[in-house]
Protein backbone atom coordinates (compact mmCIF):
# COMPACT_ATOMS: atom_id res chain seq x y z
CA UNK A 1 0.00 0.00 0.00
CA UNK A 2 1.34 3.47 -0.87
CA UNK A 3 -0.29 5.93 1.32
CA UNK A 4 0.31 9.77 -0.40
CA UNK A 5 0.24 13.03 2.20
CA UNK A 6 -0.60 15.89 0.49
CA UNK A 7 -3.11 19.09 0.67
CA UNK A 8 -6.55 18.57 -0.76
CA UNK A 9 -9.62 21.05 0.76
CA UNK A 10 -13.37 21.50 -0.26
CA UNK A 11 -14.42 24.94 -1.02
CA UNK A 12 -17.77 26.29 -2.15
CA UNK A 13 -16.17 26.71 -5.93
CA UNK A 14 -14.70 23.36 -6.05
CA UNK A 15 -11.68 21.17 -4.17
CA UNK A 16 -8.12 23.21 -3.79
CA UNK A 17 -5.41 20.51 -4.06
CA UNK A 18 -1.68 21.36 -3.53
CA UNK A 19 -0.24 21.61 -7.44
CA UNK A 20 3.09 19.12 -6.33
CA UNK A 21 0.78 16.56 -4.28
CA UNK A 22 -1.43 16.46 -7.25
CA UNK A 23 1.60 15.50 -9.55
CA UNK A 24 1.94 12.38 -8.05
CA UNK A 25 -2.15 11.30 -7.90
CA UNK A 26 -1.31 11.88 -11.43
CA UNK A 27 0.97 9.39 -11.68
CA UNK A 28 -0.65 7.06 -9.42
CA UNK A 29 -3.57 7.04 -11.55
CA UNK A 30 -1.79 6.70 -14.72
CA UNK A 31 0.21 3.82 -13.25
CA UNK A 32 -3.15 2.02 -12.07
CA UNK A 33 -1.21 1.82 -8.57
CA UNK A 34 -3.51 1.05 -4.88
CA UNK A 35 -3.01 4.11 -2.57
CA UNK A 36 -4.86 6.00 -0.36
CA UNK A 37 -4.53 9.89 -0.16
CA UNK A 38 -4.24 11.25 3.81
CA UNK A 39 -5.10 15.26 3.92
CA UNK A 40 -2.06 17.38 5.56
CA UNK A 41 -3.96 20.65 7.50
CA UNK A 42 -2.48 23.34 4.97
CA UNK A 43 -1.73 25.26 8.27
CA UNK A 44 0.60 21.84 9.67
CA UNK A 45 2.71 22.67 6.42
CA UNK A 46 3.00 26.49 6.32
CA UNK A 47 3.94 26.38 9.75
CA UNK A 48 6.52 23.62 9.25
CA UNK A 49 5.51 21.16 12.37
CA UNK A 50 7.24 18.60 13.95
CA UNK A 51 5.56 15.61 12.29
CA UNK A 52 5.34 17.06 9.17
CA UNK A 53 9.12 17.55 9.23
CA UNK A 54 9.99 14.38 10.39
CA UNK A 55 8.34 12.48 7.31
CA UNK A 56 9.86 15.74 4.67
CA UNK A 57 12.60 17.92 5.77
CA UNK A 58 12.04 20.79 4.26
CA UNK A 59 8.06 20.74 5.76
CA UNK A 60 6.44 20.44 2.06
CA UNK A 61 4.07 17.71 0.73
CA UNK A 62 3.94 15.46 -0.69
CA UNK A 63 5.54 12.49 0.88
CA UNK A 64 4.22 9.27 0.59
CA UNK A 65 4.85 5.60 2.99
CA UNK A 66 5.23 3.11 1.46
CA UNK A 67 4.81 -1.21 2.87
CA UNK A 68 7.06 -3.28 1.48
CA UNK A 69 8.24 -7.06 2.02
CA UNK A 70 11.12 -5.03 3.90
CA UNK A 71 8.77 -3.01 5.71
CA UNK A 72 7.62 0.73 5.43
CA UNK A 73 9.65 4.27 3.99
CA UNK A 74 8.96 7.26 3.41
CA UNK A 75 10.03 9.53 0.49
CA UNK A 76 9.42 12.95 -0.96
CA UNK A 77 9.84 15.07 -3.49
CA UNK A 78 6.92 14.66 -6.46
CA UNK A 79 9.46 14.33 -8.88
CA UNK A 80 11.84 11.95 -7.01
CA UNK A 81 8.51 10.15 -5.93
CA UNK A 82 6.81 9.88 -9.62
CA UNK A 83 10.52 8.15 -10.53
CA UNK A 84 10.03 5.49 -8.60
CA UNK A 85 6.50 4.71 -9.23
CA UNK A 86 7.86 4.71 -12.64
CA UNK A 87 10.39 2.51 -12.04
CA UNK A 88 7.72 0.77 -9.48
CA UNK A 89 5.13 -0.20 -12.72
CA UNK A 90 6.38 -0.29 -16.33
CA UNK A 91 3.55 0.63 -18.11
CA UNK A 92 2.76 3.23 -19.36
CA UNK A 93 5.97 3.99 -19.12
CA UNK A 94 6.54 7.91 -18.21
CA UNK A 95 9.89 8.53 -19.31
CA UNK A 96 11.82 7.20 -22.70
CA UNK A 97 14.08 4.42 -22.48
CA UNK A 98 16.79 6.46 -25.09
CA UNK A 99 19.06 8.88 -22.88
CA UNK A 100 18.14 11.97 -25.24
CA UNK A 101 14.77 11.78 -25.45
CA UNK A 102 14.85 11.33 -21.26
CA UNK A 103 16.74 14.31 -21.04
CA UNK A 104 14.42 16.08 -22.84
CA UNK A 105 11.66 14.85 -20.88
CA UNK A 106 13.22 15.83 -17.93
CA UNK A 107 14.29 18.87 -19.06
CA UNK A 108 10.74 20.17 -19.53
CA UNK A 109 9.21 18.93 -16.51
CA UNK A 110 11.49 20.86 -14.79
CA UNK A 111 10.46 23.56 -16.60
CA UNK A 112 6.50 22.75 -15.59
CA UNK A 113 8.28 22.38 -12.03
CA UNK A 114 10.69 25.63 -11.39
CA UNK A 115 8.89 27.69 -13.61
CA UNK A 116 5.59 27.04 -13.06
CA UNK A 117 4.64 25.53 -10.20
CA UNK A 118 6.76 27.11 -8.11
CA UNK A 119 7.41 30.37 -10.38
CA UNK A 120 4.66 32.10 -11.81
CA UNK A 121 1.61 30.06 -10.20
CA UNK A 122 1.46 30.17 -6.55
CA UNK A 123 0.71 33.94 -6.84
CA UNK A 124 -2.45 33.19 -8.56
CA UNK A 125 -3.31 30.01 -7.26
CA UNK A 126 -2.47 30.59 -3.42
CA UNK A 127 -5.11 33.20 -3.24
CA UNK A 128 -7.75 30.88 -4.16
CA UNK A 129 -7.18 28.92 -0.52
CA UNK A 130 -8.33 32.35 1.45
CA UNK A 131 -11.55 33.95 1.59
CA UNK A 132 -12.37 36.65 -1.24
CA UNK A 133 -11.80 39.75 0.98
CA UNK A 134 -8.45 38.57 2.12
CA UNK A 135 -7.40 38.04 -1.75
CA UNK A 136 -4.85 40.73 -3.31
CA UNK A 137 -6.51 41.10 -6.56
CA UNK A 138 -3.99 42.89 -8.40
CA UNK A 139 -1.30 40.67 -7.67
CA UNK A 140 -3.30 37.84 -9.15
CA UNK A 141 -3.78 39.67 -12.13
CA UNK A 142 -0.30 40.05 -11.94
CA UNK A 143 0.53 36.64 -12.05
CA UNK A 144 -1.90 36.06 -15.13
CA UNK A 145 -0.29 38.62 -16.84
CA UNK A 146 3.29 36.38 -15.95
CA UNK A 147 1.11 33.22 -17.07
CA UNK A 148 0.30 34.71 -20.47
CA UNK A 149 3.26 36.59 -21.03
CA UNK A 150 6.39 34.36 -20.14
CA UNK A 151 4.90 31.06 -19.86
CA UNK A 152 2.01 30.45 -22.07
CA UNK A 153 4.46 30.98 -25.48
CA UNK A 154 7.34 28.95 -24.34
CA UNK A 155 4.79 25.93 -23.44
CA UNK A 156 3.04 26.91 -27.04
CA UNK A 157 6.41 26.00 -28.61
CA UNK A 158 7.51 23.42 -26.77
CA UNK A 159 3.44 21.59 -27.90
CA UNK A 160 4.50 22.62 -31.76
CA UNK A 161 2.03 20.31 -33.17
CA UNK A 162 2.49 17.43 -30.67
CA UNK A 163 -0.45 16.23 -28.91
CA UNK A 164 2.02 15.91 -25.93
CA UNK A 165 5.26 18.00 -24.68
CA UNK A 166 7.44 15.30 -25.60
CA UNK A 167 5.07 13.45 -28.26
CA UNK A 168 3.72 10.69 -26.08
CA UNK A 169 2.16 11.50 -22.70
CA UNK A 170 4.87 11.87 -20.63
CA UNK A 171 6.47 13.06 -16.72
CA UNK A 172 7.11 16.63 -19.21
CA UNK A 173 3.27 16.82 -18.99
CA UNK A 174 2.43 15.77 -15.04
CA UNK A 175 3.37 18.99 -13.86
CA UNK A 176 0.97 20.73 -16.51
CA UNK A 177 -2.10 18.55 -14.96
CA UNK A 178 -1.30 20.69 -11.83
CA UNK A 179 -1.61 23.59 -14.60
CA UNK A 180 -4.62 22.37 -16.17
CA UNK A 181 -6.28 22.26 -12.51
CA UNK A 182 -5.53 25.63 -11.35
CA UNK A 183 -6.52 27.77 -14.75
CA UNK A 184 -9.83 25.58 -14.19
CA UNK A 185 -10.37 27.20 -10.69
CA UNK A 186 -9.51 30.62 -11.64
CA UNK A 187 -11.06 30.47 -15.14
CA UNK A 188 -7.85 31.81 -17.57
CA UNK A 189 -7.69 30.54 -20.95
CA UNK A 190 -4.60 30.48 -23.01
CA UNK A 191 -5.59 32.48 -26.14
CA UNK A 192 -2.97 30.17 -28.10
CA UNK A 193 -5.54 27.79 -29.16
CA UNK A 194 -3.21 24.67 -29.69
CA UNK A 195 -2.45 25.68 -25.99
CA UNK A 196 -5.92 25.64 -24.53
CA UNK A 197 -6.83 22.32 -26.88
CA UNK A 198 -3.86 20.85 -24.66
CA UNK A 199 -5.31 21.92 -21.22
CA UNK A 200 -8.60 20.58 -22.40
CA UNK A 201 -6.77 16.71 -23.51
CA UNK A 202 -5.02 17.00 -20.23
CA UNK A 203 -8.47 17.00 -18.56
CA UNK A 204 -9.97 14.48 -20.84
CA UNK A 205 -7.26 12.12 -19.42
CA UNK A 206 -9.26 9.87 -16.67
CA UNK A 207 -6.27 10.52 -14.31
CA UNK A 208 -7.31 13.94 -14.06
CA UNK A 209 -10.36 12.92 -12.42
CA UNK A 210 -8.44 12.50 -9.20
CA UNK A 211 -7.11 16.11 -8.62
CA UNK A 212 -10.23 17.57 -10.58
CA UNK A 213 -12.27 20.44 -8.32
CA UNK A 214 -14.94 18.98 -9.34
CA UNK A 215 -13.77 16.18 -7.46
CA UNK A 216 -14.42 16.42 -3.39
CA UNK A 217 -11.63 15.59 -1.22
CA UNK A 218 -11.38 11.99 -0.09
CA UNK A 219 -13.06 11.65 3.59
CA UNK A 220 -9.59 10.43 5.18
CA UNK A 221 -7.69 12.89 6.68
CA UNK A 222 -4.46 13.01 9.07
CA UNK A 223 -5.79 15.87 10.86
CA UNK A 224 -8.99 17.92 10.91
Amino acid sequence: MIRLYTMERDYPYGTLRSTNGSKTRVVLEEKGLAYETICVRPGDVWKKVPDILRRHPLGKVPFVEVDTDAGEFVLYDSTVINEYLNDLVSEPPLLPADPQARAIVRARENFGDEAILVGALPALWMPWWSPPEKRNDAAMESAREALRTRIFPVLTDMLGDQEWLCGAFSMADVPMMSLAMALQVDGLVPESQPLAAYLERLRSRPSYRAISPDTPAPASRETD
